[in-house]
């Protein structure tokens, strides 16, 4: 399910959204007007990556399948990656072309993939990845050999603002003056974490989230309901990887439902009975065993239960996406006690507890917290 929704080739016409963008890469691909060094702003989500990929598969081949069929498997000669890397027992120096396998593995199954994603699938634990002045290092040697088989080379540096200052300033010296037949593309979801001095080397391109409407289309197009639509285009905030997340965990819903209907109802209770508090407890026990990515996509469901009950309270119930019929639980009911003086602290709170479960912190404690400021938020009444 989840590969049905990546192209078989990454080109610009696979890419949801972004459509400006798109037309204006195409055009200076055309027209040869490429600048030597590009920045590609935004969640890997929007499409940053693939774009970047898209725009490499363009240039270099134009109408060869041959040459297409190379950068979509990541083995073209005058195609490079460069990503942050992890330390590892048998590198002295670790660099992104020792990590190519698990890179093209990684990106071939999803190129909206995040930073996470991608220390998920090193199995990086508590490391944090980087790029090393040795990429920098490879990266000035490759630019003196020309290219193999096309007009140009390409590289594609991914979380450039994962640099340390030794790569920086190595790299500086070749984007003051590449070859003429180089081209630069560096992807950043946060931009000003990047050394000021190598941005402003750089033609900056902002990726906006993906419109809801274009999801939608996009999902109805690959066979979901137009209703399966709608939910997942307002989850994802405009995000692709979001998109596939949901796809895969969609159905997991009935226990995700189950368990917020569980938790809702306890946090009701707990505000008088002690036995309620003790259950909530052995709720966030039992929500711990879960994995890290499920108990985040329960708290964004969660989430967006809330967003649906504020809606139904302030009569939107048009944007109500959500059935629990199957569970006997009517969100009506629900929706009076979610306002305008409570749904920020709300949002806000699972947001953090998402964030937090994401740097490994404690996540009983970070669900018993939770259920005790919710067991608070939803008796809190409403200004009027």
């Amino acid at each position: 399910m989840f590969n049905y929704f990546i192209s078989a080739f990454m080109d610009f016409d696979s890419i949801p959204g972004q459509e400006f963008l798109k037309d204006y890469f195409q055009k200076i691909i055309e027209k040869k007007n490429i600048p030597q060094t590009q920045l590609f702003a935004g969640k890997t989500g929007y499409g940053t990556l693939a774009a970047a990929w898209a725009f490499a598969n363009k240039l270099l081949c134009n109408k060869k399948n041959n040459c297409r069929s190379k950068v979509t498997k990541i083995i073209h000669p005058d195609l490079h990656f460069i990503f942050p890397t992890i330390s590892r027992k048998d590198l002295s120096k670790p660099e992104s072309d020792a990590f190519m396998m698990q890179w093209r593995e990684f990106l071939m199954k999803n190129p909206y993939g995040n930073y996470h994603d991608w220390l998920k699938y090193l199995n990086a634990e508590n490391q944090q990845a980087i790029i090393r002045v040795k990429d920098a290092e490879n990266i000035i040697h490759k630019t003196l050999i020309k290219p193999y088989e096309a007009d140009y080379k390409v590289f594609i540096i991914w979380m450039v603002e994962k640099m340390n200052n030794e790569t920086y300033n190595k790299l500086l010296k070749i984007l003051e003056e590449p070859p003429t037949d180089t081209k630069f593309i560096l992807i950043a979801e946060n931009p000003a974490l990047i050394l000021p001095t190598v941005l402003s080397r750089c033609q900056v391109h902002q990726f906006k989230p993906i419109a809801f409407q274009t999801i939608e289309e996009e999902l109805i197009k690959k066979g979901l309901t137009s209703n399966e639509a709608k939910k997942i285009a307002y989850q994802s905030n405009g995000d692709w990887n979001e998109v596939l997340k949901l796809i895969v965990n969609k159905q997991d819903d009935q226990k995700y439902k189950e368990a917020f209907i569980e938790w809702v109802r306890t946090a009701f209770q707990a505000k008088k009975s002690k036995k309620s508090v003790a259950h909530l407890i052995e709720w966030s026990e039992k929500m711990a065993t879960l994995g890290r990515e499920e108990q985040k996509y329960f708290l964004n469901f969660v989430s967006e239960v809330f967003r649906q009950a504020l809606f139904i309270n302030y009569n939107n119930p048009e944007l109500n996406f959500l059935d629990f019929s199957q569970q006997n639980f009517d969100l009506k009911k629900l929706a009076p006690y979610i306002h305008g003086n409570n749904i920020e602290e709300i949002i806000y709170n699972l947001e953090n507890a998402s964030k937090n479960i994401e740097r490994n912190a404690n996540s009983k404690l970070i669900f018993i917290n939770l259920s005790l400021l919710l067991t608070k938020l939803i008796h809190k009444k409403e200004n009027i």
